[in-house]
């Protein structure tokens, strides 16, 4: 009866880590960080949260989409290592978060970070991005030149996640992605697009950071203050996520963990976790809110679940096999589920505006958030030297100062 239990268990747990996958790998795909390690650093992640919390939340973290822009731009402009670095960094945002929500509780992150601020913040991560989608599904090689049997696949992927979205049942329902994943998949082979070389090479078993270095995905990191300046202030959006995120966990299990183990401890593991993922070469880690679907909807919700799942995600890590097969999904796939998935970036920082009653009658209101997009989706940077601050980052500090400055009450 033990081992039918202890099997129940381990299938529960792998199940947690299948619902995250589709969303876990796809943030390296698209901003050139290889999955393999984004698959070991989201269950080394987990398991650095749940020592921090005290074993007491079951939450899986995997791979923030809110950092795929900064990391494409990073990558590009400042390169791997220094990209890297600045990641390793980020996770010092929640450490100041944390710190925040130990002296003043939850509403001295409200004070700095009220919807006003964030809502925006989240639509600019969403916006932003939407060219880049669009440039995906429209060609094979991410250009957006028009390729008739691209747009195809990305429109049956598309197509597909909104299907799942709004009809899936059970486990189905929390996986949209993974199964536009598939099914774009499946349709690319039957149309000869993806081509099966990388997965004959891979080795069974593999070390990847080697295999890593030797695509020029992952380097040593260093440290670079433009570019940490760069992508440190990202991590306001994926900070308040966070909040949301155990407040529905906590809703879930019946138990309230602001208070115990307490939001500064939870924060502080989501930073250590990111700063831990940076510096091995993953992208930050965030809670994810399809793994806390997955607790509601199995009643699952002893902590050994989400320890199942991380070493899972360890292990898989080292399968070459895997990680080659995750760089034979052909770009179009990935343009299809990117439409919806930003698209619903932008749509939730609305609905906090709309979720919070903020009054956009307001002169205030209107100033604080029309400046905040502009300048996000605008790209717009200030160099002080060699250092540069601009886009998502940029835009949310803006943000917040604009809060304060501005007067509360209208004349």
């Amino acid at each position: 009866m033990t081992e039918v239990t202890g099997f129940k268990k381990v299938i529960l747990g792998v199940q947690m880590l299948f619902v995250a996958f589709g969303a876990l790998v796809l943030v390296p795909l698209l901003t050139g960080l290889d999955p393999s390690i984004a698959l070991f650093t989201a269950g080394l992640g987990t398991l650095v949260f749940q020592f921090i919390t005290k074993s007491q939340v079951p939450v899986f973290l995997a791979s923030s989409f809110a950092f795929i822009a900064p990391i494409q731009y990073g990558m590009k402009n400042f390169g791997v290592s220094k990209t890297l670095g600045a990641l390793f960094c980020t996770g010092f945002a929640y450490v100041i978060f944390s710190l925040l929500v130990k002296k003043g509780g939850v509403r001295a992150i409200e004070k700095y970070l009220p919807p006003i601020v964030t809502g925006p913040v989240i639509m600019v991560i969403g916006l932003k991005l939407a060219p880049v989608a669009v440039n995906m599904a429209k060609s094979f090689d991410g250009s957006g030149n028009m390729d008739g049997k691209a747009v195809l696949i990305s429109m049956v992927s598309l197509i597909t996640a909104i299907l799942v979205v709004m009809y899936g049942r059970r486990v189905l329902s929390l996986i949209p992605i993974l199964s536009g994943i598939i099914v774009g998949y499946l349709l690319s082979l039957i149309l000869g697009v993806v081509s099966f070389d990388p997965i004959v090479q891979a080795k069974w078993f593999s070390i990847p950071w080697v295999e890593a270095m030797k695509s020029g995905s992952f380097a040593i990191p260093t440290f670079d203050l433009a570019a940490i300046m760069f992508i440190f202030p990202v991590a306001i959006a994926p900070a308040i996520e966070h909040v949301g995120d155990i407040l529905a966990i906590s809703s879930v299990t019946g138990k309230n963990y602001l208070k115990d183990p307490g939001l500064h401890r939870t924060l502080l593991g989501d930073g250590i976790a990111t700063s831990v993922a940076g510096i091995l070469g993953g992208p930050p880690n965030t809670t994810y809110s399809e793994v806390t679907g997955a607790v509601a909807l199995t009643k699952a919700t002893d902590v050994i679940y989400m320890r199942i799942a991380a070493i899972t995600a360890i292990i898989l890590a080292f399968v070459g096999k895997l990680g080659a097969v995750l760089k034979t999904i052909p770009v179009p796939v990935m343009g299809g589920i990117l439409i919806l998935l930003f698209g619903m970036i932008a749509a939730i920082g609305i609905g906090s505006l709309v979720r919070n009653k903020v009054d956009m009658a307001k002169s205030r209101n209107l100033v604080i958030a029309s400046v905040v997009l502009v300048i996000g989706i605008g790209d717009m940077v200030i160099s002080i030297g060699k250092v540069s601050l601009g886009g998502i980052g940029l835009a949310g500090l803006v943000g917040i100062v604009l809060n304060i400055i501005l007067p509360g009450d209208e004349r």
